[in-house]
């Protein structure tokens, strides 16, 4: 390609992302320092090269092991619900495609990130490396067991639901702490809840309603 088509590309998306920042200005999003984060990461890295149309849309869409990636406004929603800053260590449970890890690396101090599929832990480190992401690691193992060995953590993000949130992740999470994530059963609507862990006991916050995949204890065998 030569320099002019090259950079006609670039600027095609510098106007794509500035688009899509604006869009998630429309929906609600009010939190500029996850918007800059949402504007910093290159969606379509994340997404299938025959999705690639799609990157910038405000869909779900389908990632290997049978998951999805979730629409940018709802991943701009749960981070600002997150509430992180710059000194935070963030549990992420359900890498995907590492696109809302690599979000959150913009905010966080450190990203720890587990999923139960190799296949996608492997993937995300690939694109994480690509973008010199150095404040984020993933791991594969079982999400409804946390993370002990990195315990404790500031912020908890569960981007897969289950009927309460597994005793191990509030365990590991500091008290002031925050844990995001989908409430009730798989196939059906869920609810999008916020715990914060006090001295008093738990504080509840219904959020939106949501559909995630269903939150699976255990390592996949061969995914």
């Amino acid at each position: 390609m030569n320099h002019a088509g090259s950079d006609r590309a670039a600027d095609g998306e510098q106007a794509e992302r500035a688009a899509f920042v604006l869009g998630l200005r429309q929906r609600g999003i009010r939190d500029v320092a996850v918007l800059r984060a949402m504007e910093l990461v290159p969606r379509p890295l994340f997404v299938d090269p025959l999705l690639r149309r799609h990157a910038f849309d405000d869909v779900a869409l389908p990632i290997p092991c049978g998951q999805t990636m979730s629409q940018p406004s709802l991943v701009a929603a749960m981070t600002e619900a997150l509430n992180v800053t710059a000194e935070h260590t963030v549990l992420e449970v359900g890498t995907g495609s590492g696109y809302h890890a690599a979000v959150l690396s913009h905010l966080a101090a450190r990203v720890v990130t587990v999923d139960r599929y190799r296949t996608l832990v492997a993937q995300a480190q690939v694109r994480f490396e690509v973008l010199g992401l150095r404040n984020v690691t993933a791991y594969v193992g079982d999400g409804t067991q946390g993370l002990p060995a990195r315990a404790p953590f500031d912020r908890i993000l569960v981007t897969a639901a289950a009927p309460d949130i597994p005793r191990e992740l509030v365990d590991q999470l500091k008290f002031g702490g925050i844990i995001i994530m989908p409430i009730g059963a798989p196939e059906e609507v869920q609810t999008l809840v916020k715990y914060v862990k006090a001295q008093s006991g738990r504080i509840r916050t219904e959020l939106m309603p949501v559909r995630f995949v269903p939150l699976i204890p255990g390592a996949a065998a061969t995914l």
